[in-house]
């Protein structure tokens, strides 16, 4: 039907991995220089896993790791910088957390969560070092959202879609693993542009997505509108359809890391229609049934396909 990232990483490592999210004293530059950030952002970025900030790198991941390790039986793990935007710091401040990151026991992996406006080659070799000399591998996320640039204006996203091909341009010239982020339906975006975008991160290469269902954090921009009955959200039923679109449209080998956002009812006005994460993705695995979907169906279109069964 799709393939899940939880599968990926067992064919990459070889067995369970988890993921121990990092909260970095980080800030994002659409937030600097007196811009007020993405409209779909609180001012807490996207730190909602953490759940416990002590300024040690360290301490928080031997936190979440005596959790996981206990409900799990864990046994490798990924750091994972997940807030804001975690190359927007000097270089020096930044080779010192990927250091520390990567002397914790039983690491195989760090995540850098960041945007595609803030990759650069320095950053990016500082990162390839570290691989080299540890064999920790580094996986870079990418917040492209939607491929549509006008909706990245109307959210105030700070950047367009040539950023994101420059970004993926620049990370496909070293070792490392890309994950992107995308939202299904951002007000504005229609279900060929969801199409459009699962298809442009396909023949850029992108090797995980992780796809978010829109929610209104508490204290953003959106909440503000969504209160004021300004913003409309889609039905459920066309969120299934966008996300089995996008599938269809996406390569197979792009591991899927989520379908639906997560974040906890008490920082969120609107999320998933009110029914739990997992009730939906089941749902929608039974949708994708009775359609005879599966992921790649339609990933016809690259390598000239107007030349194919012609010439």
């Amino acid at each position: 039907m799709y393939y899940s990232y939880s599968n990926w990483l067992k064919e990459r490592y070889g067995e369970k991995v988890y993921k121990l999210p990092v909260n970095l004293p980080v800030a994002c530059p659409n937030r600097c220089s007196g811009q007020k950030g993405c409209s779909f952002c609180s001012d807490q970025g996207t730190g909602f896993e953490a759940g416990w900030e002590p300024e040690s790198v360290t301490e928080q991941m031997q936190h979440v790791r005596q959790i996981v390790e206990k409900r799990y039986k864990a046994h490798k793990f990924i750091a994972y910088f997940q807030n804001y935007t975690n190359t927007y710091m000097p270089m020096e401040q930044f080779k010192a957390y990927l250091t520390e990151a990567s002397c914790f026991p039983d690491i195989v992996e760090i995540s850098v969560s960041t945007r595609p406006d803030c990759i650069r080659r320095d950053y990016l070799q500082c990162m390839a070092d570290l691989q080299e000399r540890t064999d920790i591998q580094i996986n870079i996320e990418l917040g492209l959202q939607t491929a549509n640039y006008h909706t990245l204006d109307r959210i105030n996203r700070g950047h367009g879609l040539a950023e994101y091909i420059d970004a993926m341009l620049a990370i496909r010239q070293y070792p490392f693993t890309t994950c992107t982020h995308l939202i299904a339906n951002l007000p504005g975006d229609t279900v060929r542009d969801a199409v459009e975008t699962a298809r442009i991160v396909s023949v850029l290469g992108t090797d995980i997505v992780k796809i978010h269902s829109l929610y209104i954090a508490k204290d953003s921009r959106m909440a503000e509108d969504y209160c004021d009955g300004h913003l409309d959200i889609c039905s459920k039923e066309e969120y299934f359809e966008r996300i089995r679109r996008m599938l269809e449209n996406m390569a197979p080998s792009i591991a899927v890391e989520r379908l639906f956002s997560r974040i906890p009812e008490k920082d969120a006005v609107f999320c998933n229609w009110q029914t739990s994460w997992w009730k939906l993705k089941d749902e929608f695995e039974a949708y994708m049934r009775a359609c005879n979907s599966y992921q790649g169906k339609y990933f016809n279109y690259r390598d000239g396909s107007a030349l194919k069964g012609v010439f």
